[in-house]
């Protein structure tokens, strides 16, 4: 591990071994949606009850990044997802909590210090674990119908910036084929809301879930981008 000395340790009891063979080629985004991150770091090392939460890191809007579960280990984050066919996103992804109150309690913007903290935490592990830009996704990339953070006010253009993830140059493309194409970069074909995610992080200024010519060519650069890392 080697994402800097100010990391703080508050271990979390909610984890498990991952599978045999399991690779770790994702990194999962999430926001708290919590009131305050006392309540975050509460729920996710909470070691009671039928709905036990974790996640591998909490950063909070201070830009204190804690560890809460061992990489090697599989934390409880995605829950009923769906990834480029993946189901158990779990076994093979690595999870970050953002500090932020969420949609529920009154969303903002991510501030400045905990982006910068974010940027060198996961540059770091996408750089150990070679995940491919394609598997840095949101909890509502993999679970559309039930997830909408971190939201459209996440600054994802900034972490493809840093090496993390993936930004597009529009291209052109007909929205006849968004729906294929969709399906093609890894969202659920099966989710209703999976156009709606993919505008809330590519086409934030227009989340109607409508495959208009903006989110057609969004789609057709990151085409462009996966066939050359093909």
């Amino acid at each position: 591990m080697n994402c800097g000395s100010g990391v703080i340790d508050t271990p979390s009891p909610n984890h498990e071994p991952r599978p045999v063979g399991a690779t770790i080629d994702m990194l999962v985004l999430h926001y708290t949606g919590m009131k305050s991150a006392h309540d975050a770091l509460d729920r996710l090392t909470d070691p009671t009850g039928d709905n036990r939460v974790s996640a591998h890191y909490m950063i909070d809007e201070a830009g204190r990044v804690h560890r809460l579960v061992a990489e090697a280990r599989r934390a409880w984050h995605a829950g009923f997802a769906y990834w480029r066919g993946w189901r158990d996103i779990n076994d093979r992804s690595i999870g970050i909590e953002l500090v932020n109150p969420g949609h529920e309690f009154g969303y903002t913007t991510f501030p400045k210090a905990q982006m910068e903290a974010l940027v060198g935490l996961a540059a770091d592990i996408v750089s150990r674990h070679a995940i491919p830009g394609r598997n840095v996704v949101g909890h509502s990339d993999i679970a559309p119908d039930r997830k909408l953070d971190p939201g459209e006010l996440f600054d994802w253009r900034r972490l493809a910036l840093a090496g993390v993830g993936q930004w597009p140059e529009p291209v052109v493309t007909n929205p006849a084929v968004v729906p294929d194409l969709l399906a093609r970069y890894g969202y659920n074909p099966d989710a209703a809301s999976s156009l709606s995610a993919f505008q809330r992080r590519f086409c934030p200024m227009q989340i109607d879930g409508v495959a208009g010519v903006e989110t057609a060519a969004m789609l057709g650069g990151l085409m462009g981008l996966i066939n050359a890392a093909d």
